[in-house]
This record gives C-alpha cells, sequence and structure tokens, in this order.
C-alpha cells in the first residue's frame, strides 16, 4: 500500500484535491508541458493518487485519472467513491478547471455509478467544483449497453 492513503467516510474535498495537487508534481510532461494529478478514493476509504506520464510517440500516454484508477484495481479495488483532478501548465501558479478526457470518463463509468461517483475539479485545497460522474458524462455507454 504504499501509494495510498486511509480517508474516513466522509469525502474530505480539500484532502482530495490537495492530494490531486501533491500528485500533479510528479507528472512526466515533457511534450505538452500540461501536467495533471488525480486522488482517487475508493469504497473501502483508501486513495490512490496518479499523474499523467507522456510518451514521445503520443498514444501510450497515460492519463492521470486511469494511472489512479489501474493503481487501485491492480491492488484488488474495485469500488470507488470520488475523484479529485487538478492540472495545467507546468509552473503554473493559478491553475484553470480542469476535468476528466472522454477516454478518462468512460473508464471511470466502468466501475463508478454515474449518479453517485463525485468529481471534483480542483484548482487549489479552497477553491474546486463538485460534480457528478453522471454529469459529465451523460449518456455514457456501459456493461449495461452490452446486455440483450
Amino acid at each position: 500500500m504504499p501509494d495510498s492513503r486511509e480517508m474516513n467516510r466522509e469525502i474530505d474535498y480539500a484532502t482530495l484535491a490537495e492530494l490531486a495537487l501533491e500528485a500533479r508534481k510528479r507528472s512526466y510532461a515533457p511534450y505538452s508541458r500540461f501536467c495533471v494529478g488525480a486522488a482517487l478514493l475508493t469504497e473501502s476509504g483508501r486513495i490512490y493518487q496518479g499523474c499523467n506520464v507522456e510518451n514521445a510517440a503520443y498514444t501510450p500516454t497515460n492519463c492521470a485519472e486511469r494511472t489512479a484508477v489501474f493503481k487501485a484495481v491492480s491492488e484488488g479495488e474495485r469500488r470507488f467513491r470520488a475523484i479529485a483532478v487538478a492540472g495545467g501548465e507546468k509552473g503554473a501558479e493559478t491553475l484553470a478547471e480542469v476535468s476528466p478526457c472522454g477516454v478518462c470518463r468512460q473508464v471511470l463509468a466502468e466501475f463508478c455509478d454515474a449518479e453517485t461517483f463525485e468529481v471534483i475539479l480542483a484548482r487549489s485545497p479552497k477553491d474546486y467544483r463538485v460534480l457528478t460522474l453522471g454529469e459529465l458524462f451523460p449518456l455514457g455507454f456501459g456493461a449495461q449497453n452490452l446486455q440483450g
């Protein structure tokens, strides 16, 4: 459990935002210089951080949100409550609001209930907006679409 932390049952948006900002500092973004961090809260109370990892070929690049989800899934977690996302130009003092890309929204939809999973769009631990996955990903495709 080296990259996870514990959190009580209440979602502490400021702490998740702070951990997303912390993870952003570890981004590997030499090409876009757009650094993103994420902090994913599981139902068990553990938190997994992720950062974006770019690649010169671009396609192998992985977003912060997917890094956090894949870390959690690889540790046996399958149920999530919330994710905080923070991003912006490397070295920027002020961050813009950043939301998960379409691929990350699809990955989150694989594991999260659209109506209850919360996405915290963080500019700082005190400046953030909270939306549900359903608000960010209306009419998303999921397992229910594969049933006859």
